[in-house]
C-alpha cells in the first residue's frame, strides 16, 4: 500500500468509531462523463493533489476537500480516471465525516465510475469507496444497502485486520435492524482472528451489548469492564469514550450513581477528543441522571446542538458551493465549444428536416391512396350490412308471417312487400324513413316479436314500456330493432326452440335485453357466424356489450347492455 492508502484507511476507522446523526439532503452533483484511458501519470504532475494530502494530514480537512476537487478536475482532463477517482473517494470521506451522508453517498457513487474493478492497483481505493458508502449508508438507516457495501469492500481487500473492522461494521448494521442473531454470530467469528488491542476490545463492546438488547436478563458489565481496561491501557480515548456510554446506558435503569458516573467520564473525553456529537450525547444522559444540575447541562446541550447543527450545515453549504463553482467553471468552458457545435447541428438539424418533409410527402400520399381505398370497401360492406338486415331479414320476417297466420291479408302481405322494395332502393341514396320514428318504438318491439309466434313457438315479452325507450335515439332505436330481429331469424332457422322469452329492463341510463329460449343451443364456434356477426357488430355501435351463456343445460342465454 502507497502512503495514501494507509491515510485513506486509517481515516476509515477514525470515522466509524465516531457517534453519527441524520442529516439533511445534499444536492447530488453527479453524472460526470468517463474517460476509459489508462495512462498512468506521477502525483507529482498534479500540485493540487499532493496539497490536499498535506491539508488532509493535518487534520484541515475543508482545505483538502477544496484541492481533491481541483485536483479531480486536471486529472479529468488528462485521463488519469484511477487518479480522478481517488480524488473522488477522498472528498466523499470527507462530506460523510462532516455529517454529509447523502453527499458522501452521492460522491462515491460518481467515484466508481472512474475505477476498472478488474485493475488490482485500484483496488485499495475501490475498497475504500464501499467502505464509505456502507458509513453513509448505515447512518441514513439504510442498514441493508449498507451491509451490502461492507460485503463489496471486503471481496477488494486482502488485508485481515481491515477485513475484521468491515465485519464488525456488518454486525453493527444487523444490530442496528434486532437482528441480533447474525450479529452475535459475526462478533464471535472476529473475536477467534482478532489480534489488535483495539478491534478487539471494540467487538467485545459490540457482542458484549448486542447479547444485553437481545436478552434484557443478560449483565454485560463484565465484558464492558474488560474492554474498558484494555482501552485505558492503550491510552485509546475514543474507544474509553464508547466504553463509558455504554456503561452508562446500563446502569440507567439499574445504578444511578454508576450510571451518572459513567456519564460524567464520557463527558469529559468527550471534550478532550473534541467530538461534538459524543458532548451532546454525554449531556443528554446527564439531563435524566442529575437532577441537581439538569437544568445547567440542558442550557449547556441545547447551546452545543444548536452550534453543532449550524457548524454542519455550514459545512455541507460549503461542500456544495465548492462542487458549484467548480461545475459551472466547466459549464461556461463547455458552452464556448457547444456554440460551435449549435452550428453544425442547425445545418444538420435543416438537412434531416428536408428529408423528413420529402418522407412525410411521399407516405401521406400513399396513406391518402389507402385510406379511399379502404372507404370504398368499407361503403360496399355498409350496403351489404343493409342489403342484409332491410332485404334479408325483412323478407324473412314476411315469410314467418305467412307460415304462422292462417288467414293472411294479401294486401297486408303486399304492402309489407313493396315496403322492403322502397327500403331497398333507398338504400343507394342513404334516404332515413321517418315514419318509422312516429310509431311508438315499444309497440314496434311487440309486433316484431310477435310476427314469430306461431302453434309451435310461444313468445313472451316482459318489461317493453314506453320509459325503456325513453331518450333513445332513433340510431339506436334502428339497432336495436335490427338486433332483436336478427336474433329471432336466428331462432326461427335454428334453434328448434318452441319457447322464446325477451325481458326488457332499464337502471337510470342504462338499457338490458335478456334473450332466452329452450332450442338446442348454439355452440361457442357458431356464435359469431351468419347473421350474428352483424348482430355484434350493432351492439359495438351503440357501446353496448353482449354476453352467450352456452353452459346452461339446454337452449340459449343472451344478455345484451347498452347505455342511452
Amino acid at each position: 500500500m502507497k502512503r495514501a492508502d494507509y491515510i485513506n484507511l486509517l481515516f476509515f476507522i477514525i470515522l466509524h468509531s465516531k457517534t453519527n446523526t441524520m442529516k439533511k439532503l445534499f444536492s447530488i452533483f453527479l453524472l460526470i462523463n468517463l474517460f476509459n484511458c489508462n495512462k498512468k501519470i506521477d502525483s507529482d504532475t498534479n500540485i493540487f493533489y499532493d496539497k490536499a494530502f498535506e491539508f488532509l494530514e493535518k487534520k484541515n480537512k475543508d482545505s483538502a476537500y477544496v484541492y481533491f476537487d481541483k485536483a479531480k478536475d486536471i486529472f479529468v482532463e488528462k485521463n488519469n480516471n484511477a487518479k480522478a477517482g481517488k480524488c473522488l473517494v477522498n472528498m466523499a470521506i470527507i462530506s460523510t465525516d462532516k455529517g454529509d451522508y447523502y453527499g458522501g453517498q452521492s460522491i462515491s457513487i460518481e467515484a466508481s465510475k472512474f475505477f476498472d474493478e478488474n485493475d488490482k492497483q485500484q483496488f485499495a481505493d475501490i475498497c475504500s469507496n464501499y467502505n464509505n458508502l456502507g458509513i453513509a449508508s448505515n447512518n441514513l438507516k439504510d442498514y441493508k444497502n449498507a451491509i451490502r457495501f461492507y460485503y463489496e469492500a471486503i471481496k477488494f481487500t486482502d488485508d485481515t485486520p481491515y477485513k475484521l473492522i468491515a465485519l464488525n461494521n456488518i454486525g453493527n448494521a444487523y444490530k442496528e435492524q434486532k437482528k441480533y442473531n447474525p450479529a452475535i454470530k459475526i462478533y464471535e467469528e472476529i473475536l477467534k482472528e482478532a489480534k489488535n488491542p483495539k478491534t478487539y476490545s471494540t467487538v467485545i463492546t459490540n457482542l458484549a451489548t448486542t447479547k444485553w438488547q437481545s436478552n434484557p436478563f443478560y449483565n454485560p458489565e463484565k465484558e464492558l469492564l474488560k474492554a474498558l481496561q484494555i482501552r485505558e491501557s492503550q491510552n485509546d480515548l475514543w474507544g474509553q469514550n464508547s466504553s463509558h456510554s455504554h456503561l452508562a446506558d446500563f446502569f440507567m435503569n439499574k445504578n444511578s450513581e454508576k450510571a451518572l458516573f459513567h456519564s460524567k467520564k464520557m463527558l469529559e473525553l468527550s471534550k478532550l477528543n473534541k467530538s461534538a456529537d459524543d458532548q451532546a450525547e454525554a449531556l443528554k444522559k446527564l439531563i435524566n441522571l442529575d437532577a441537581d444540575k439538569r437544568l445547567y447541562y440542558f442550557k449547556v446541550y441545547q447551546s452545543l446542538s444548536d452550534s453543532l447543527q449550524t457548524a454542519r450545515n455550514n459545512s455541507k453549504n460549503q461542500f456544495a458551493l465548492i462542487r458549484f463553482d467548480s461545475e459551472k467553471l466547466k459549464t461556461e468552458n463547455a458552452q464556448n465549444q457547444n456554440q460551435i457545435l449549435k452550428q453544425y447541428f442547425l445545418v444538420a438539424l435543416l438537412a434531416l428536416a428536408l428529408i423528413i418533409i420529402i418522407v412525410w410527402y411521399r407516405r401521406r400520399q400513399k396513406r391518402l391512396k389507402q385510406e379511399n381505398e379502404l372507404k370504398i370497401k368499407n361503403n360496399q360492406l355498409k350496403l351489404s350490412k343493409k342489403v342484409h338486415d332491410v332485404v334479408a331479414n325483412g323478407i324473412y320476417q314476411v315469410i314467418t308471417k305467412i307460415e304462422n297466420q292462417e288467414n293472411i291479408d294479401k294486401n297486408e302481405m303486399l304492402d309489407e312487400l313493396e315496403f322492403v322494395y322502397e327500403k331497398s332502393r333507398d338504400i343507394s341514396y342513404e334516404k332515413i324513413d321517418l315514419k318509422e320514428d312516429e310509431e311508438d318504438f315499444g309497440k314496434k318491439i311487440s309486433k316484431l316479436i310477435a310476427t314469430f309466434k306461431n302453434e309451435t313457438v310461444n313468445t313472451y315479452v316482459a318489461g317493453n314500456d314506453e320509459t325503456i325507450w325513453k331518450d333513445l335515439k332513433s340510431s339506436g332505436q334502428e339497432e336495436v330493432y335490427q338486433i332483436i330481429r336478427e336474433l329471432l331469424v336466428n331462432m326461427k332457422k335454428h334453434s328448434q326452440a318452441d319457447r322464446v322469452v325477451l325481458k326488457f329492463e332499464r337502471i337510470n341510463n342504462f338499457i338490458t335485453i335478456h334473450y332466452t329460449d329452450n332450442g338446442v343451443g348454439i355452440s361457442g364456434e357458431l356464435i359469431y357466424k351468419n347473421g350474428l356477426t352483424s348482430t355484434v357488430s350493432r351492439i359495438e355501435n351503440v357501446r353496448g356489450e353482449i354476453i352467450f351463456d352456452t353452459e346452461i343445460e339446454k337452449g340459449l342465454k343472451i344478455t345484451i347492455s347498452f347505455p342511452i
